[in-house]
């Protein structure tokens, strides 16, 4: 399973896990109902893997991927960026069918 993680957005994550109060073992990657597309994405930064996830590692990050999401997140890939509009992390996934036009959410 391939997902990728810019460097870019690898130095927000790192710098998020470093920050934290507790020792955080990587990003836990969801796909989840909502959005006004169907489908959002989830992100959380956790302490390990539950049980089944996926693990994938993208430089110094350590992705894992919920098990019912895997082939729906293959190939994806995750920058962080910055505009007037705001900061956050966005997703290049080919196997969205359609994404909203402010690109939070996607159909599979």
């Amino acid at each position: 399973m391939m997902l990728t993680v810019t460097q870019n957005a690898q130095e927000v994550l790192q710098r998020l896990m470093d920050n934290s109060d507790k020792p955080l073992a990587g990003l836990r990657i969801a796909a989840v109902n909502g959005g006004c597309a169907g489908l959002q994405y989830r992100l959380d930064l956790v302490t390990g893997p539950e049980e089944g996830d996926h693990l994938v590692e993208s430089g110094s990050i350590k992705l894992f991927i919920v098990p019912d999401n895997a082939e729906m997140l293959i190939g994806t890939v995750i920058d962080f960026a910055e505009s007037l509009e705001g900061s956050g992390f966005t997703f290049a996934n080919p196997n969205a069918a359609s994404k909203c036009s402010c690109g939070k959410s996607f159909a599979a």
